[in-house]
Parts: structure tokens; C-alpha cells; sequence
């Protein structure tokens, strides 16, 4: 087989050097080479791979699917990279709004395997070890990234020694090196507190004086006001580079839609897998219990069809906060090793594709990984309702301005 350097040169991409990105180079190159990844599969999928190459590469892609749920846009009105990709919220949003993304970065394998279902791109991995010269040239950088102290924050060293070692680094030296005209970061509520709130002041000012874009004050967004039944707080950070002279900017206002639970509910009956034991059910009962004799409000939730789902976090409370009555079952016995019998309440837990929805993710989009995966990487994305709702006014500024 010839080295992986023959495959860069030939699909002329240069990102990054090592042997395992050779899928996300492959399927960065359909996406891009005129814009119809379906296309080279549909016309001689095996003659494009093994012409790039003396034998195939990636056998696993002479048989892929030829048309993935969410294609390239044709004819894109600006262009954008996903970093800390996930499974794709940010690119659904900004696709919905006539974006073409040239760049995914995920670490995680098994979000990488749903994104490539949807998207029929493999996301390049670790971004520390990607060269941000390396990236692609593009108007919005998009990054729903992990929340981390800064060792020296407050010293005002610079961003290049005040945040190395943290993943907002590589967001800091992807916009220093291809200054996109704006960028849009997602975090969790608890950033504006974290570590006494020096962790959001040393990005503002990062962003703001060492990288020079305007960046308005940043916005708690919360998923339920804008179209979809999850009480999900996010704060949101928007900036555009200063020569762009854009000096204002408005969140969008909340929805005046009332949403609930119903909206997203499975339409039929769902296995008895998602049903909780008895035993389980008593476990949960106790631990909440043991809880309010001591004054907490920790333990179980159960959320009316007629109310919002809480947040959908990963992790066991995740869903057991997030319990829903359901007595459509009809056949108890388990399906999985349980203690005890299933519960006859009608107790179960949402499904993955609730969840999906909780997110705003559309029916069709393939879940392709196990339910725990999946809780896991829906619990991790964004609601694309609320991006998409932002996005769009941040992309208005910018045509505006163009």
C-alpha cells in the first residue's frame, strides 16, 4: 500500500500528518471537490478510492450509503468550521441558514461514526495536535467547547501563555491565524461563575484586546424559549472582527410558543427496554427520601406530557430527572437483565430519539451508535433551535456588512 503522504498530495489537503486522519482526508475531499459528496460514490465509488491510491484505503467506503440525511450546500452564502463537532448540532444550524462547512474537528470515535453517517464526512480528531495554518479559510468559526480553569488566569501574559494548556487555546490560535469575520462559542450556564468568574473574564479580554474583535456582552440562552420542551440554560458568545466596523449586536428575543413534553413524545408504543425494574424504581424513590429528609432537592423527576423536559445532561440523572408516565406497554416481559419485574406505573425513561428531539435534531437524522452512546452524545450537543435562531442574526451583520 503507499503511504498516506501520496493520498494528502493527491486530494491536495494539508491539515494534519498523521496515518489515522486518512478518512477524514478522503471524505473532507468529497465534500469539497465540487461539492457533491454523493456524487463520486454514485459514479464509480471504487475506481475514485482505489484510483487515489494502488489498493483501497478505506474499504468500508465501497459500500457506504450514497446519500447521507444532511448533503453540502450547493450554493453557499458563507462558509464555517465545526470544532468540537459532536455529532453535528452547530452544522445542522448553520447548514439550515446556507452554510458550507469546510472543516469538523471531534475527538471522540464514537461521535465521529454519527457524523459521518449524517453528514458522510469524518470529523479530524484531536485539535491540539491540528496546525491552525493548517485550517481552511472561513467566515465563522463555530466551537461548543469544554469548559477549563485557566492555571495563570488574571496575570495578562497573553493569551499564548495565559490559556495554553486549555482547549480555548486552539480556539484562540485558529481565529488569530485565519481571522474569520466572526465567531460563535457555546458553554455551559456555569461559565460565567467558574473558577470565581475569572475563567469568562480571561476570554473576553483574550478575545476582545489580544485577538481585537468586538464581542457584546455574552447571553444566557435557554433551549425552551426557542421552539423545543428542554429548560437547557447556555451561554452564548458572539464576536466579529473590528474591520468589519459591526459595533452592535441583539440576541434574538425568546418565542412566544409554548412548548411541552407531547411535542416531542414518541408517537407509538416504545420497547420495554426503556421501562424501569421495580427494584430500580424503589432505588430512585429512597435516594430522593434520603435526600429531602436532609433538605435537598435531589432525586428523580417526572416530567408531565403537558411540561419541559429538564436539561439532558450525560450521566445517570441525565435521565432519571427526566422520567415520563407511559402506559401504552403492553408485553412486560424484559428484554434486558433487570431486577425484579418491570413496573406496571408506567415509569420509563425518554428514548434517544426524545432526546434527539429535546435537542432539535430532525427525525432523520441516523442514530447509528448504542443507547448509551447516544444519550451520551445528545446529552453533549447543542439545541440546534437556539443556534440556528442566533446564528441567523449573527450571519445578517455579516451579509450586511459584506
Amino acid at each position: 500500500m503507499k503511504k498516506y503522504s501520496e493520498l494528502k498530495n493527491k486530494i491536495k489537503v494539508d491539515i494534519v500528518k498523521e496515518k489515522e486522519e486518512g478518512l477524514s482526508y478522503l471524505t473532507h475531499y468529497l465534500h469539497h471537490h465540487k461539492n457533491v459528496v454523493s456524487h463520486y460514490y454514485k459514479v464509480d465509488a471504487e475506481k475514485f478510492v482505489t484510483n487515489i491510491v494502488s489498493e483501497p484505503l478505506f474499504p468500508e467506503y465501497l459500500n457506504l450509503k450514497f446519500d447521507v440525511p444532511f448533503p453540502p450546500v450547493k450554493n453557499p452564502k458563507f462558509t464555517f468550521i465545526d470544532l468540537f463537532a459532536g455529532i453535528g448540532g452547530f452544522r445542522i444550524a448553520m447548514q439550515n441558514l446556507g452554510g458550507k462547512c469546510v472543516f469538523s474537528s471531534e475527538i471522540d470515535n464514537y461521535a465521529k461514526k454519527t457524523y459521518d453517517a449524517n453528514f458522510g464526512e469524518v470529523p479530524f480528531g484531536d485539535i491540539t495536535k491540528i496546525d491552525e495554518n493548517d485550517v481552511p479559510e472561513h467566515d465563522i468559526l463555530c466551537a461548543g467547547f469544554p469548559c477549563q480553569a485557566f492555571s495563570i488566569a488574571g496575570k495578562r501574559k497573553g493569551f499564548k501563555d495565559e490559556t495554553r494548556g486549555t482547549l480555548f487555546f486552539d480556539i484562540a490560535r485558529i481565529i488569530e491565524a485565519k481571522k474569520p469575520k466572526a465567531f460563535f462559542l457555546e458553554n455551559v450556564k456555569g461559565l460565567t461563575n467558574h473558577d470565581k468568574g475569572r475563567t469568562l473574564k480571561t476570554i473576553l479580554r483574550v478575545l476582545r484586546e489580544d485577538l481585537n474583535y468586538y464581542v457584546p456582552e455574552p447571553k444566557i440562552i435557554n433551549a425552551k424559549d426557542f421552539g423545543v420542551p428542554q429548560n437547557r440554560e447556555r451561554i452564548f458568545i458572539i464576536g466579529f472582527r473590528k474591520d468589519l466596523g459591526i459595533d452592535n449586536f441583539e440576541y434574538p428575543k425568546p418565542l412566544k410558543k409554548k412548548v411541552k413534553f407531547a411535542d416531542v413524545k414518541e408517537k407509538n408504543p416504545v420497547s420495554v427496554k426503556y421501562y424501569l425494574s421495580t427494584v430500580y424504581q424503589d432505588t430512585l424513590r429512597n435516594h430522593k427520601k434520603r435526600h429531602e429528609n436532609k433538605g435537598n432537592g435531589f432525586g428523580f423527576e417526572i416530567i408531565p406530557d403537558n411540561q419541559c423536559a429538564n436539561a439532558i445532561v450525560v450521566g445517570g440523572m441525565g435521565r432519571e430527572r427526566n422520567i415520563v408516565i407511559d402506559c401504552r406497554l403492553t408485553d412486560f416481559k424484559p428484554v434486558t437483565k433487570i431486577k425484579g419485574k418491570v413496573n406496571r406505573d408506567g415509569w420509563r425513561r425518554m428514548t434517544p430519539r426524545e432526546w434527539a428531539r429535546l435537542q432539535g435534531f430532525p427525525d432523520k437524522f441516523i442514530i447509528p451508535v448504542s443507547d448509551a452512546q447516544a444519550y451520551k452524545q445528545f446529552g453533549n450537543s447543542v439545541a440546534i433551535p437556539a443556534i440556528q435562531t442566533t446564528a441567523k442574526e449573527l450571519i445578517n451583520k455579516i451579509l450586511q456588512n459584506a
